[in-house]
């Protein structure tokens, strides 16, 4: 009797389970290879957004580099972009920060002297402040900071700051020049700018020959617009000399640029070509004589010559002259033909000896002698 009670409760139980949508536990079967690997579970997440300040520089390197902020209305301070816009007419401040601040701006401001420009140097920073700013002013501006010892200073790198700033103007749509006609360089070694900038960032500027009439497309590669310096060429040659000028449209008429006169360079870049050369090498006393120092190179490099000749430390009185022309070589080549002369009256015994002609440029120097010498 206990044994049928006992197998009851066994099927009341089995019943039970059945009806609350139990199931009985599957059996077991061999695993799979790498079955019990936990898969990565995908977890999504919402992009954190920062969201930066008028003005603020959307370079994360150039954040808190830089040492140059710029004075907004009723106090504010701003880091200044790298680029941006403002009307002309308008009044800017820019304060970088240290004690010994140098600062670049627009040639414009340089060239005349102009006395709507002011920088001061205060304990903690220095102040340059622009009035009335017109398109013109249109540039870069960019301070850094000296590190000195003693008379001797350098330029720290690693505190600096730039901004690019447009001064637009309704009646201005190219940056003005001080002239009607530019002449432009091509050198074969060195990428040449036509500087046809503009003072709104987002004007549509093209590039056109003015003899045959056509535009001149640029591709991106061999020819490229830079909104900072204008169109550059990156591999000049001599079948792009000729006239030429820049249109821009913004917001109504188009503009036309200055022309440029494109002239091809037949002289590397490098330290000055020099000869030297006397009227003669021998004199008879009380002859006159001069020795001519000749250097062929650049058109828009300036050289500058120095003379060491035998008189010298005698206070030997001598007369010396430096000119300089442009030759066209033929076939557009265009070359700087710079020459110094000096001239010798009445020689004597102290004129005898070597004259030596130091012609420098900015890429370095070159030194040649000729010898004069008594019948």
């Amino acid at each position: 009797m206990k044994f049928w009670c006992i197998f009851s409760l066994f099927l009341l139980h089995g019943a039970l389970q059945n009806v609350m949508g139990q199931q009985p536990p599957k059996s077991k079967r061999p695993k799979e290879p790498a079955e019990n690997k936990i898969k990565p579970a995908i977890k999504r997440f919402k992009p954190k957004i920062t969201k930066l300040k008028e003005g603020e520089p959307t370079d994360p390197a150039s954040k808190g580099q830089s040492i140059m902020t710029q004075v907004m209305d009723k106090g504010r301070f701003q880091k200044p972009a790298a680029m941006m816009s403002l009307a002309a007419g308008q009044n800017l401040e820019l304060r970088c920060k240290g004690n010994r601040i140098d600062w670049s701006y627009p040639t414009f401001l340089d060239t005349f002297k102009d006395s709507r420009l002011s920088i001061k140097q205060s304990e903690r920073y220095s102040q340059l402040i622009l009035v009335n700013a017109t398109a013109a002013d249109t540039g870069e501006f960019r301070c850094w900071s000296k590190s000195c010892n003693g008379p001797d200073c350098q330029k720290d790198e690693s505190k600096a700051g730039s901004t690019y700033i447009f001064f637009t103007d309704k009646g201005e749509l190219f940056v003005p020049s001080s002239s009607y006609f530019e002449i432009v360089y091509l050198s074969p070694d060195k990428p040449t700018v036509i500087p046809c900038r503009v003072t709104v960032p987002s004007a549509k500027v093209t590039l056109h020959r003015e003899f045959p009439a056509e535009e001149i497309k640029a591709d991106g590669t061999n020819i490229a617009y830079d909104v900072k310096r204008g169109f550059v060429y990156q591999h000049p040659n001599a079948d792009q000399k000729g006239v030429v000028y820049c249109r821009a449209e913004a917001r109504g008429a188009p503009k036309i640029s200055i022309k440029y006169h494109l002239l091809y360079v037949e002289v590397p870049s490098g330290p000055p070509s020099a000869t030297i050369a006397a009227s003669s090498n021998r004199v008879k006393g009380g002859d006159n004589f001069n020795v001519v120092c000749t250097v062929l190179g650049e058109p828009d490099v300036a050289v500058e010559f120095n003379w060491i000749y035998p008189g010298q430390e005698y206070q030997r009185p001598v007369t010396i002259q430096d000119t300089w022309r442009l030759v066209d070589r033929g076939t557009g080549h265009t070359t700087r033909l710079s020459k110094s002369v000096i001239a010798v009256e009445d020689f004597e015994t102290i004129d005898a000896g070597y004259y030596i002609c130091v012609a420098q440029n900015l890429r370095g120097q070159t030194t040649v002698a000729a010898r004069v010498g008594r019948f």
